[in-house]
C-alpha cells in the first residue's frame, strides 16, 4: 500500500521536511510530573515553529551529545544524563539522572526524515519555577493528560504519537508516586513504528498489531495502533494488554 499524501505530510511536518532515513539520532526525553490540585500534571513545552517538530507540544528532551556521560558509560546512562541536561536547558529544572524511571524507547518509521531514536524517562519535578528560552522553546504549561487531549480535540495544540501514547498511560495514574511506581513496575516498552494509510486516516502501528508486519492496517485481529484522523487521535492497545 503506497504512502498517501497525508502520511507524507505528517512525516514532513515533524521533521522539517529534510533528513536521511538511514541516520538514527540518539535522543532522550523526560516527563516531569507533579501533584496538582485536580490530579497528576506533567510539564509540556511548545517547540519553535521554525524547527523540527515545530509548533508541537512535547516533553523536555533532545539529542544525546558526545559530552553526555563518560566514554565508559553505557547508552542508558548517557540517555539519563542527556534527559537531565535537557530539563535544565529547556525548562530550568534540575533533576538527578539516577532518579529517572526509564519506561519506553521509540524508534521512528523508515521514512525520509531525521529519525530520533529516543529513550523516555519519568521523574518527579523539583519545586522550582519553569523558565523557557524563547528560542527553541516558546511556551510551557503544567497540565493534566485529560486536559491535553481536550485541547488537541479542540485544535488548540498539536501532538506527535509518542507524546500522545505517553500521555495516555500517564492519565491512568492519580499521583506522582503512583505513576513512578506503575511505570517502573511495567518495565520498558519498545516501540518500533510503522505507518500506513487507511480510509480513516494515517495509522501508526507497533508490534502486537495484526497489520504491523504486512504494513496493512485493514487486516483483522489484535490492535496496537494509533489512528490519526482529522477529528483527532484514537489509540488502541488491546492487542498487548
Amino acid at each position: 500500500m503506497a504512502e498517501d499524501r497525508d502520511t507524507r505530510a505528517f512525516t514532513d511536518r515533524i521533521s522539517g521536511g529534510k533528513g536521511d532515513a538511514k541516520l538514527l539520532i540518539r535522543a532522550a526525553t523526560v516527563t516531569l510530573l507533579r501533584d496538582g490540585a485536580e490530579g497528576l500534571e506533567t510539564l509540556m513545552l511548545r517547540k519553535n515553529s521554525k524547527i523540527a517538530f515545530g509548533g508541537m507540544w512535547v516533553f523536555p528532551g533532545g539529542r544525546i551529545d558526545d559530552e553526555d556521560g563518560a566514554p565508559s558509560d553505557d547508552i542508558e546512562q548517557r540517555a539519563r544524563i542527556a534527559a537531565a541536561r535537557e530539563a535544565v536547558e529547556e525548562a530550568s529544572l534540575r533533576i538527578d539522572p539516577q532518579e529517572l524511571v526509564w519506561f519506553s524507547h521509540w524508534t521512528p518509521p523508515q521514512v525520509e526524515i531525521r529519525r530520533f531514536s529516543t529513550w523516555f524517562f519519568a521523574a518527579r519535578a523539583p519545586e522550582a519555577e519553569v523558565t523557557v528560552d524563547d528560542g527553541e522553546i516558546t511556551e510551557s504549561q503544567w497540565i493534566r493528560p485529560v486536559d491535553v487531549f481536550a485541547k488537541q480535540r479542540a485544535g488548540e495544540i498539536e501532538l506527535v504519537p509518542p507524546t500522545f501514547v505517553t500521555l495516555h498511560y500517564l492519565g491512568q495514574y492519580a499521583t506522582v508516586d503512583a505513576a513512578l511506581t506503575g511505570l517502573g513496575a511495567a518495565g520498558q516498552r519498545h516501540y518500533v513504528t510503522r505507518i500506513a494509510p487507511s480510509d480513516e486516516g494515517t495509522v501508526v502501528m507497533w508490534e502486537g498489531d495484526a497489520g504491523y508486519e504486512p504494513r496493512d492496517p485493514s487486516i483483522e485481529g489484535p490492535r496496537h495502533r494509533l489512528v490519526m484522523t482529522k477529528a483527532g487521535f484514537r489509540f488502541d492497545d488491546s492487542g498487548v494488554r
